[in-house]
């Protein structure tokens, strides 16, 4: 079976949402037996895990943390949830935490499409959440947050059914938010083979760093994160003139000095001629965040269309997975 486009993805990503909510089961945890909850993950079935945490930031009574690596924090105990998402299911640095996490007597859940982490959650009749095959990991988006968000919004007491069904109507009719990708792209693309930079605050880091990965791998382009008010500290100091950079401002506006603090830095930038575009954000709820990453999403993929790259190989990374599967 050949995979599934990014434009498909793009275009179908409300099936994505419509397969969560169909297949979704009730795990039965509650998040007064834990101490902590881990999520673990890498690329695109990671930055799920960092969103959903952020999203549910105010609303869990105990940390929330997201590792994209080959090991437990040593306060993992069997106190500790362990989320575990592999598209593939074989991720080398996701079954490794698997490990671990039966090593610490952690509780444990599974998200994955196939592989070995879907079977060892069948070997440990572990709760266990699938994920549709033929896609590209990094557009499985609307499958990884949408289940997380399920079984977070579960864990805290709630039922965050109605909220993804609203997320999907949404998709269902998204013409609206393509024509603000469309309004995005024609900003940045005289300069689309430029790095980017997206200035974002804390309610929209996890979207951001969830942009920059779309352009090094959609696009094999440079892109970073500079969060405020950190990058006020530090990063402020090398705006002293025009940079070969293409600036994209996400701020949720939840916080009236962190909007001074944009306000401020947008001048200093604008100024110097540089290349800025401010995504109008209406506010730091999911379902907006949903929006946003579906813009920049398509962003990347007209980046790379527009700079001839095959968006749908990667192949310094699979040069790297061969090159770690001769160490073995």
């Amino acid at each position: 079976m050949s995979a599934i486009t990014h434009e498909q993805s793009l275009e179908q990503f409300h099936e994505q949402l419509a397969y969560v909510l169909a297949n979704y089961h009730s795990h039965g945890k509650s998040i007064s037996n834990y101490h902590n909850v881990v999520i673990g993950g890498l690329g695109g079935s990671g930055i799920g895990g960092r969103i959903a945490r952020l999203a549910f930031l105010q609303q869990s009574p105990v940390p929330v943390e997201v590792f994209s690596e080959y090991g437990l924090p040593a306060y993992a105990d069997e106190k500790t949830l362990v989320i575990l998402c592999s598209y593939s299911g074989n991720t080398e640095e996701t079954l490794s935490m698997f490990s671990q996490s039966k090593a610490k007597g952690c509780d444990m859940i599974c998200v994955a499409a196939s592989g070995k982490l879907k079977d060892l959650a069948a070997e440990h009749s572990l709760a266990y959440y699938s994920v549709a095959l033929g896609y590209q990991p990094r557009m499985t988006l609307g499958f990884g947050l949408g289940t997380l968000v399920m079984i977070l919004g579960e864990l805290l007491g709630g039922d965050s059914t109605a909220l993804l069904q609203e997320v999907e109507h949404m998709f269902q009719h998204s013409s609206a938010i393509i024509e603000k990708a469309k309004v995005m792209y024609a900003a940045f693309k005289p300069t689309i083979a430029n790095k980017f930079v997206v200035v974002c605050d804390l309610p929209y880091e996890a979207v951001a760093i969830r942009f920059c990965q779309q352009i090094q791998e959609n696009a094999k382009g440079e892109a970073f994160v500079s969060v405020l008010p950190e990058a006020n500290h530090n990063m402020i100091e090398s705006y002293y003139g025009k940079h070969d950079t293409n600036f994209l401002f996400l701020n949720s506006g939840t916080n009236p000095r962190v909007n001074a603090r944009f306000e401020f830095l947008h001048g200093v930038l604008s100024n110097l001629g540089n290349v800025i575009y401010q995504y109008p954000v209406a506010d730091a709820h999911i379902k907006t965040q949903f929006e946003v990453i579906h813009a920049t999403d398509w962003v990347s993929v007209w980046a790379s269309n527009d700079k001839g790259v095959d968006n749908m190989q990667v192949g310094i990374i699979m040069q790297l997975k061969g090159h770690l599967e001769g160490l073995k």
